[in-house]
């Protein structure tokens, strides 16, 4: 589906006030196929940027004389909030990072960079900027159309009730674009977020649970790691061990999610399961340290699932484990991170179920690729 949006499109400002790095970076850019337009301080660069607002992409240096990256970062936000921030800076201090990270910047990169690393943080931010846009372009006219439905449909109940779920049915699409979209930033848990709504989909239904109840909770458990799109790559694609700053803003991301999805009330139910998908039976989560029926039903039900994925899926420090081991494994914690009534409905479902799941979910993930 063509929306508008393409590559050509795409324009990247370089800001810096060394002229050999300025051309240096340009010249790998242009290289790589990105058009691009050089400023030599920030105050030039707002100067382009007011004259004409269709830039893509801002890479800054960070420390420059006069206007500085924060500033012109913080002047970029107000302008033209749409646009991706990259800084550059040659200060290993990861406090620094943080703080552009917090003051709204994309992502950042250290000096010095080789061509490979900034050619794949560019093309992350472009490609992240590229999915919103079209979601958005995608919500824009799907408003629409509701809209210019709204007094036929008040008019005939029949029609208000099939279109509302064909309404759903596009919600959903939609949410499982932005899930794709977390997929390019997280990639070593690609296809996580399926499966594990369809773990949580299965203990739901095991519950009884009303139909429309285990779709809200579905919606929740496919999103709940949506506040990771507010996480930098660098610290999450980050392959060694997180520093304690690192982990306090990893945490963030359960709540940077509540705060993305609150807002929408096709997703405020969802929004708590999103909130609270890290909190334990015990108190001893995060970011509330809520306690047993303080944690919505839809977060206790994920927590099992999600566990139940984590043990039984390949990851870079072990292989994953069988789907006996993940039930022991969930029993020993019952009580204490899990509902003890969840974890028995969860051991009540034969481990076939489990396997047939995981099987048509990664036999799908193929066949997309393809």
């Amino acid at each position: 589906m063509d929306l508008g949006i393409s590559q050509l499109d795409e324009r990247i400002l370089v800001v810096d006030d060394d002229d050999s790095i300025r051309k240096l970076v340009t010249s790998m850019l242009t290289g790589a196929g990105h058009e691009c337009r050089s400023a030599a301080s920030g105050e030039e660069a707002l100067g382009i940027l007011h004259k004409n607002a269709n830039y893509s992409l801002v890479l800054s240096d960070l420390a420059m004389d006069g206007m500085d990256g924060l500033a012109l970062l913080e002047r970029i936000r107000k302008l033209e909030p749409q646009v991706p921030v990259i800084l550059v800076t040659a200060v290993h201090d990861i406090s620094v990072a943080l703080a552009a990270i917090r003051k709204g910047a994309y992502d950042y990169l250290l000096k010095p960079f080789e061509r490979d690393q900034l050619l794949a943080t560019v093309g992350r931010a472009l490609e992240t900027r590229r999915l919103k846009l079209e979601n958005q372009d995608y919500q824009n006219r799907l408003e629409t159309l509701v809209s210019a439905r709204t007094e036929l449909l008040q008019q005939k109940n029949a029609e208000l009730i099939r279109a509302k779920d064909d309404l759903e049915r596009s919600y959903d699409i939609t949410l499982e674009a932005l899930g794709d979209a977390l997929d390019l930033k997280d990639a070593e848990t690609e296809g996580h977020s399926k499966r594990v709504t369809a773990f949580t989909i299965a203990i739901a239904r095991a519950m009884d649970l009303a139909s429309d109840r285990v779709r809200v909770i579905a919606r929740g458990a496919f999103l709940h790691d949506v506040g990771k799109m507010a996480i930098p790559d660098a610290i999450l694609r980050k392959p060694g061990r997180l520093t304690h700053q690192e982990q306090m803003l990893m945490r963030e991301h359960a709540q940077l999610g509540y705060q993305m999805l609150r807002k929408i009330p096709f997703l405020q139910e969802a929004a708590h399961i999103v909130y609270s998908h890290q909190e334990r039976f015990d108190g001893s989560g995060y970011p509330r340290g809520l306690r047993g029926d303080q944690i919505p039903l839809g977060a206790r039900i994920f927590a099992v699932a999600d566990t139940f994925d984590a043990i039984t899926s390949d990851r870079p420090y072990r292989a994953a484990q069988s789907i006996s081991s993940a039930r022991r494994e969930i029993q020993k914690h019952s009580g204490a991170q899990f509902d003890p009534l969840i974890v028995d409905t969860f051991i009540s479902i034969p481990e076939e179920l489990w396997q047939t799941l995981r099987d048509e979910i990664d036999a799908q993930a193929k066949s997309k690729k393809r």
